[in-house]
């Protein structure tokens, strides 16, 4: 028996934003590497984000592996601009207190 051994694509797809997702998910590149810098398995990883499957964490792992610098570049990237967003929104909206505004909020 002959074992056929065909290039498999890489599970990622960008966004016309420029996000780039773990592809049928909405599961983030970044979310995936920064939970491996932090010495997550794929098994846990998969636990995590029960909507990314283990063949597709250790392939987007290996392809993270094989282009570190530009997945770690891409990663601060994001990183800097979700910074950003976080800062310009919280100009426009105190977040001090905001559970105790929505619960009030609640009818009783």
């Amino acid at each position: 028996m002959s074992l056929q051994v065909e290039p498999q694509p890489i599970p990622l797809t960008t966004s016309p934003e420029g996000g780039v997702r773990v592809s049928g998910t909405r599961v983030p590149l970044e979310t995936v590497v920064r939970a491996f810098h932090q010495g997550a398995t794929p098994e846990e990883i998969v636990q995590d984000f029960p909507t990314v499957t283990l063949p597709q964490v250790y392939a987007v792992l290996a392809y993270y592996l094989a282009h570190r610098t530009e997945v770690e570049a891409y990663v601060a990237e994001r990183t800097t601009l979700s910074a950003a967003a976080r800062a310009a929104h919280e100009t426009r909206v105190d977040p001090t207190g905001i559970r105790a505004r929505l619960l009030a909020r609640r009818p009783a």
